[in-house]
């Protein structure tokens, strides 16, 4: 604070004293003052202040019992007073400060009292006022200070520390414990011993007044009593196979706990650097030891539990056939599925029941289809087709599930190689099949048609993959061996609605998109993606890929991503509205390998690819991957039609450029 120093003057004289003038002091200059000019006047001398003491010591070293050695410490008291003043102000209450104004009155009285005097004696002797000398020796307050001196400093505070702490409820405990010894060990048994014959003695006398026709009250008297005959096993009880099962996921989250982290709440900050682009984080691999040199043929999320999914183990390889294997694996266990099942022929494809997420449907290479129920503890299924209900001749390639028919049973639609697209009813217990659809052959056009001897001999299109409209449910797809995708409808079986043929290769998956009704997707054997209208006859979008696509899959969050697995081993994530031409991502997931499947996880960003070593990989999406649509305060509009605009735009633009590059 700016400080301000002038020098000190004689003491005035106190009122009641009268001093003559010429008995004044001097005040002028003394003789050694100093003479300044006026620059010299103008110019402020300036003085720093500093909060740290000259005479503190700097290298302080006390002694710490810790380390047993004299330590240099920090600790050292650097504040010093620079300036200090006693201040003159007294508190009104105290005994000293009313003595003061005792005093101070009594004078003020005194005072009145001499001019009251002199005023009477002035009065008496005829003179008009009473003349007093007090105002000449008031000195004038306009004096300036003759030395000119100033002097002005600041001084900043040193922060002081503050503790800041919280206090919580200790969490609820409870301490139990217990002393046993061997006497009492052994009076529990023989307890446990005497109950069980008295139990056997009252049945034994149940029975006998049952012989003799005794009246029910009598029987109601020796009714046996409630519980057990047999002390129940602890050790392999339900109970403790629960018990079990919470310690090993605790165990498995404590082992897996960075991954268990970057999947809760990894985003990666570079994407924020970086448009256009995206990379795929690797989480938990699942493997199980049956699944050896078997291949991973199809992927299935439950639809209930979005931790929980299917794994089915075959072989697409006709040499190297064998038994298959379904695991179900859960997230917060990867270290051994929570269910598993096998079968005596090859896994090909699996489905959860959208209603009872118990049920898993199965179809497998030799042309059988099952039915399991996981909360069974038998390895076996609960429905499975036979020789004699026309069961398929071929592998199945997909299966379905679809809404309960007229009479209430639950059914499901498959579709195999030898041609046919059959649905399963689960009537009592068996499998009654009905074939929806015949795939026949179709000729290539500008052949010469054939006489009715040759078109007898005409074979069966093999079906690959299949997938029912979300919106229409009695509008579905299908893609043949011989790379022709057929749009087909329950009430039409004896003909195609339409044909696409942009494909050369064998179709190996078609998706509806889950936000617009009549486009989809298809992967082939051919190296290319494409995007379809059904009312079109040919595909919108095509993206080649430069190897054989295994696999294709919509995001459910957007309906322009999409994710596509090639045989070299590369997961392509698409955003068409980020990118219409060009993968935001083409990260490689494994070496050495062929990816088969990929699936969406339909709540989390994450995404499970299995390839042909029998792995399963859980990758995440970075966040320029899974971006979506916000919508706009001055046109709100839901999600879903935020979506479905985006999508018809993109393809709106596709079409015109498709249209004029024919044109040209």
């Amino acid at each position: 604070m700016p400080l301000k120093r002038r020098n000190k003057r004689e003491k005035e004289p106190e009122p009641e004293q009268i001093v003559a003038p010429e008995e004044l002091p001097d005040y002028g200059k003394p003789l050694d003052q100093l003479e300044l000019t006026e620059e010299d006047k103008e110019q402020d001398v300036e003085r720093m202040l500093s909060a740290k003491n000259p005479d503190a010591p700097m290298n302080h070293a006390r002694f710490s019992y810790k380390e047993r050695c004299f330590k240099v410490t920090d600790a050292i008291q650097h504040t010093t007073f620079h300036f200090k003043f006693d201040g003159w102000l007294l508190e009104k209450k105290t005994d000293e400060a009313k003595a003061q104004m005792e005093m101070e009155k009594a004078i003020i009285e005194a005072k009145e009292l001499r001019e009251q005097e002199a005023f009477e004696k002035a009065i008496a002797a005829g003179a008009d006022k009473p003349t007093s000398h007090e105002d000449d020796f008031k000195l004038d307050p306009t004096i300036r200070n003759q030395f000119d001196f100033a002097e002005r400093a600041s001084q900043t505070f040193n922060l002081t520390l503050r503790e800041r702490s919280m206090s919580t409820e200790p969490p609820p405990s409870a301490t139990i414990n217990g002393f046993v010894n061997q006497a009492e060990i052994y009076d529990t048994y023989m307890r446990d011993i005497e109950r069980q014959e008295y139990l056997r003695e009252k049945q034994e006398r149940e029975k006998a007044a049952a012989k003799d026709g005794k009246d029910s009250k009598k029987k109601e008297e020796v009714k046996p009593a409630a519980g057990p005959e047999k002390s129940e096993d602890v050790v392999h009880s339900s109970a403790m196979a629960r018990s079990l099962k919470i310690i090993e996921r605790m165990v498995m989250q404590n082992f897996y706990d960075e991954i268990t982290m970057d999947y809760k709440y990894w985003n990666d900050e570079a994407d924020m650097f970086r448009d256009g682009e995206g990379n795929l984080l690797p989480l938990w691999k699942f493997y199980n030891d049956r699944a050896r040199r078997k291949q991973v043929t199809a992927l299935c999320w439950n639809p209930k539990y979005p931790d929980l999914f299917g794994v089915g183990y075959g072989s697409y390889d006709f040499l190297k056939q064998g038994s298959g294997l379904i695991c179900c694996f859960t997230l917060k266990n990867p270290s051994h599925p929570e269910y598993c099942f096998s079968t005596d022929s090859g896994v090909m494809c699996l489905d959860f029941h959208p209603q009872h997420p118990s049920l898993i449907a199965v179809g497998c290479y030799d042309g059988t289809v099952m039915v399991f129920d996981v909360r069974m503890k038998v390895n076996r299924p609960m429905y499975f087709s036979t020789i004699k209900k026309r069961k398929h001749t071929d592998p199945v390639w997909q299966v379905i599930w679809q809404d309960e028919d007229i009479g209430k049973n639950l059914n499901f639609y498959s579709i195999s190689s030898d041609g046919r697209v059959t649905n399963w009813a689960m009537i009592k217990n068996e499998l009654e099949p009905t074939d929806i659809m015949i795939l026949q052959a179709q000729e290539v056009s500008g052949q010469k048609e054939r006489d009715d001897e040759d078109t007898s001999l005409t074979g069966l299109a093999g079906g690959t993959c299949l997938d029912f409209n979300p919106f229409s449910h009695h509008l579905f797809v299908l893609g043949t061996e011989e790379g022709k995708i057929h749009k087909c409808s329950k009430a039409y079986n004896s003909q195609y609605l339409e044909t696409y043929d942009d494909h050369h290769m064998s179709i190996y998956s078609v998706k509806w998109n889950p936000f617009v009704e009549h486009v989809f997707i298809s992967a082939s054997a051919d190296w290319t993606v494409k995007i379809w209208d059904h009312r079109e006859k040919h595909a919108m979008m095509s993206f080649d890929l430069n190897n054989a696509v295994g696999d294709v899959a919509w995001a459910p969050f957007a309906s322009t991503v999409f994710v596509a697995v090639t045989a070299d081993g590369k997961v392509n994530v698409f955003d068409l509205n980020e990118n219409k031409h060009e993968p935001l991502c083409d990260q490689k997931a494994v070496k050495k390998s062929k990816l088969t499947h990929v699936v969406f996880n339909p709540l989390e960003p994450i995404l499970l690819v299995g390839d042909d070593k029998g792995w399963v990989s859980t990758l995440k999406l970075s966040p320029n991957l899974r971006k979506i649509t916000q919508p706009d305060k001055e046109n709100p509009k839901s999600h879903k039609e935020l979506e479905i605009e985006k999508l018809m735009r993109i393809l709106a633009s596709a079409g015109k450029a498709q249209a004029e590059s024919g044109a040209q």
